[in-house]
């Protein structure tokens, strides 16, 4: 390169200036900041950005790569959150079954002239929503319920591409590890399903059903499905980038830590089982059923219970029993959260992990206040979609904890 570049400069600037700029170009070519690697893909510093010749891509350190996963994927748990919410606030609204198909990218455009709304609702008015419940709407009442299915809809297409864009481009990068890898690809297969789990629930709400008269509404086992789907990814994700964001706490494997460990874990699956089964209460509205509380009308455990037969389609099919059991895993939520938090404080805790813990704890006596605020007030749909909300932050609370107390690998 000096032979190259040093004889024109000699003509212009003369030999003594290129012999203090060849001094003081020297150290910089000994800076270990890039370094010969020591492996396909390794490097010897952590804070280099290596070049990786013939593919063009710029392969990140490790730790800054998992910084940007990390970020990436609390986006995407967020738009998760979104979905779940704008999703509860549409099956409150009854607002699912306005559109009665399904197309990837044609139904991104919505009606715009008269006679496309005309012809929408007309389409509508063939289903049994309409026809029975319904018979009396108004194009204007249409238009709304309409809008936010959409929006639900679009909602569901920008989680797919926030999930889908960027995995494409940290893989193409070369910024996700072999085992990062594979749960990405999980990831993203998991969006594809819960898309399409989404129209076979609505599906079942537009079949005609000659043999009943009971109000169309989708299948509360579908529903459950959909909804245990969106749980799970949720679940993955926010997992996933709380592992790579925060630094892990090395804690003495001590008895009680480990104790304290598997009650977290156990009182996490508790919060995901009583957020799942307020699908089978949305389905069946069942919180218009029993409105008081503690009792259940004026009996601590209703004549009702066991209507169905065999006895275990009550625990689906039922309203009063799916209110109780989901009145019954509220309180044993909230009555672990408790005990987990007054055990956690016997224990010697970061800082950050007792905090984790006070506010797991007080989550989930909003989330009871919510509840029985809910259920007392006949169901208001604000109130009911704050307390759907709260569920969310409940689960993201628990987690927290047991991403604050997991094992630190050797």
């Amino acid at each position: 390169m000096q032979r190259l570049l040093f004889p024109p400069l000699k003509a212009l600037m003369g030999r003594q200036y290129l012999r203090l700029l060849a001094r003081r170009a020297a150290p910089r070519a000994q800076c270990d900041c890039i370094r010969r690697p020591l492996g396909p893909g390794q490097y010897s510093t952590v804070s280099e950005v290596a070049l990786q010749s013939g593919r063009g891509t710029v392969s990140l350190p490790s730790k800054a790569a998992e910084r940007v996963v990390g970020r990436w994927l609390l986006v995407c748990s967020g738009t998760v959150a979104g979905a779940v919410i704008l999703g509860g606030v549409t099956r409150l609204t009854e607002s699912g079954l306005s559109m009665v198909d399904w197309h990837l990218i044609k139904e991104m455009k919505p009606p715009t002239s008269q006679e496309e709304w005309e012809a929408e609702f007309q389409r509508y008015q063939q289903f049994p929503e309409f026809k029975i419940l319904n018979h009396d709407m108004t194009l204007a009442e249409f238009k709304f319920i309409w809008y936010m299915e959409y929006s639900h809809r679009m909602w569901g297409r920008l989680v797919g591409l926030a999930y889908i864009l960027p995995a494409a481009y940290f893989w193409r990068k070369g910024w996700l590890s072999r085992g990062m890898k594979g749960r990405v690809l999980a990831l993203c297969g998991l969006v594809c399903f819960q898309g399409l789990l989404g129209w076979y629930m609505v599906k079942s709400g537009l079949e005609e059903k000659p043999d009943t008269h009971d109000i169309p509404r989708v299948s509360q086992y579908r529903l459950a499905a959909h909804l245990g789907s969106a749980l799970v990814l949720y679940c993955a994700s926010l997992w996933t980038s709380l592992s790579l964001l925060l630094s892990p706490h090395n804690l003495p494997e001590t008895r009680q830590l480990q104790r304290l460990r598997r009650f977290a874990h156990g009182t996490a699956g508790l919060v995901f089982l009583t957020a799942l089964s307020g699908a089978f209460v949305a389905g069946l509205d069942a919180g218009l059923v029993y409105n008081s509380f503690p009792k259940m009308g004026e009996s601590w455990i209703p004549e009702d219970l066991f209507t169905f037969s065999p006895i275990l389609r009550n625990v689906f099919e039922n309203p009063t029993m799916v209110q109780f059991d989901h009145r019954i895993l509220g309180i044993t939520s909230v009555t672990a959260i408790t005990v987990l938090y007054f055990f956690s404080r016997r224990i010697p805790l970061p800082r950050r992990t007792k905090m984790a813990a006070m506010t797991l704890l007080a989550l989930a006596y909003t989330q009871v206040g919510l509840g029985i605020s809910t259920l007392l007030m006949y169901v208001p749909t604000p109130l009911a979609a704050t307390h759907q909300s709260g569920s969310l932050a409940l689960l993201t609370g628990a987690l927290w904890l047991m991403n604050e107390l997991r094992r630190v690998p050797k």
